[in-house]
């Protein structure tokens, strides 16, 4: 632990000053204070490691690795040599992919006029026609808030993306629809299907062909271990405990008394590095899902959140139109964009200025950006690879999030 931690410090040391040339005073206290508190994160183990970019207008003013990209091996024992981040890592977005993939590419059809976000699910999925479902619009499922269940483990009864979509389409409402606001991965898993109906491609590939090549973001896909060679991944967890948890445990708050949970036993039991973590993306849908499955760089995350930034616009080309841009982020009645947070009780943009929006990934990772002062924190933390706190959760980085964007906005 002290062998780490001294290596840390002095690994730190050796390249701050690179990124706070020609930075403002000002500024340079807030980046020490973001340094102090990521390297006391890391020295104390409670994550694995980080990567932090801070830009404000067209100056990326710090970015960072800390710590390891693995530090633990299957058994959950120190590594003797454990792999160092740094800022080239791929990691596993989680449900960054609902915003960088899925909503982006709503936002591209809508564009194009090809959907309309009041139009009706029903109107591209024959299923949602009948009974309740028939009042779901493509709103509420960028909202969550279609009524569709939070989460369900698909992989007890799907094998694969059309025995997926299928399966949504039979299970009942959990909830009211358009009555409130709940998190939802089915709706993004369906959003995600009409995609693909609208486009007449796969979900995979409309992203790389419509968004990731256009933008340049060379090191964003799925199932990065087919697709790219030569990357290093930031590691998740040994397998899915907390999801098998979450199937075996009710007291968690998800209850399936038609899951037989010996039905089903595919789990994995050695540590993800370029796998998706998500179980329902791996095990029902091959890694592809509307919900999570896509791995990314900070540079190239940065790329889709300056186009936002700017109005659609990348580099000289027009990408989105600001009026797709504006309807996507203004607040609904739950204070919250389309696809993304806007609410500023959200630890990630916690007390926001106005239009402020972002996301958040269940590995670790999140974005934020508060338009009205041109600055952007993409902070990716591989929170897994420590393992689940006594057995029961992972380390919530909540604080970190919220602590980082009061440093950094001075809210």
């Amino acid at each position: 632990m002290k062998k780490y931690c001294i290596f840390t410090i002095i690994y730190l040391f050796s390249i701050h000053t690179a990124f706070t040339q020609g930075v403002t005073e000002q500024n340079k206290v807030r980046i020490a204070k973001v340094d102090s508190i990521l390297l006391s994160q890391v020295s104390s183990q409670k994550i694995s490691g980080a990567v932090i970019q801070i830009k404000k207008d067209n100056q990326v003013i710090y970015q960072q690795a800390y710590g390891y990209a693995q530090l633990f091996d299957d058994q959950h024992e120190p590594l003797k040599d454990p792999e160092k981040m740094t800022t080239s890592h791929l990691f596993d977005i989680a449900s960054l992919t609902k915003v960088v993939g899925t909503t982006t590419s709503i936002m591209l059809l809508v564009d194009k006029g090809l959907i309309l976000v009041d139009d009706p699910v029903g109107k591209y999925i024959p299923a949602f026609t009948v009974g309740a479902k028939s009042a779901i619009t493509i709103r509420h499922l960028l909202t969550h808030t279609a009524g569709l269940y939070e989460w369900y483990p698909m992989y007890y009864r799907a094998k694969n993306k059309l025995e997926t979509f299928r399966l949504i389409d039979e299970l009942p409402l959990a909830f009211p629809v358009g009555k409130q606001r709940k998190y939802s991965d089915l709706g993004f898993t369906v959003l995600g299907e009409i995609i693909e109906i609208v486009s007449g491609e796969s979900l995979d590939h409309y992203m790389q062909q419509h968004i990731f090549i256009p933008l340049q973001m060379k090191h964003t896909s799925y199932n990065p271990l087919l697709n790219q060679k030569g990357v290093r991944f930031a590691a998740t967890s040994i397998g899915n405990p907390y999801e098998k948890k979450m199937v075996y445990d009710s007291s968690l708050g998800f209850q399936f008394p038609e899951i037989i949970h010996t039905s089903w036993n595919g789990w994995r039991n050695y540590t993800l590095k370029g796998e998706v973590n998500d179980g329902n993306a791996w095990y029902a849908n091959q890694g592809v899902s509307g919900a999570a499955g896509l791995f990314s760089t900070i540079d190239d995350l940065q790329k889709l959140v300056d186009m936002l930034m700017h109005d659609g616009k990348s580099g000289n080309k027009t990408f989105l139109s600001k009026k797709t841009i504006d309807l996507f982020l203004t607040k609904d009645s739950f204070n919250n964009g389309l696809g993304w947070m806007m609410d500023p009780a959200n630890s990630v943009i916690k007390n926001g200025s106005e239009g402020s929006f972002g996301h958040t990934g269940f590995t670790g990772t999140s974005i934020a950006v508060v338009p009205e002062r041109g600055i952007s924190i993409i902070l990716l933390i591989n929170r897994q690879q420590v393992g689940l706190l006594g057995g029961k959760e992972y380390y919530n980085v909540g604080p970190i999030r919220q602590e980082i964007f009061r440093v950094v906005t001075g809210n």
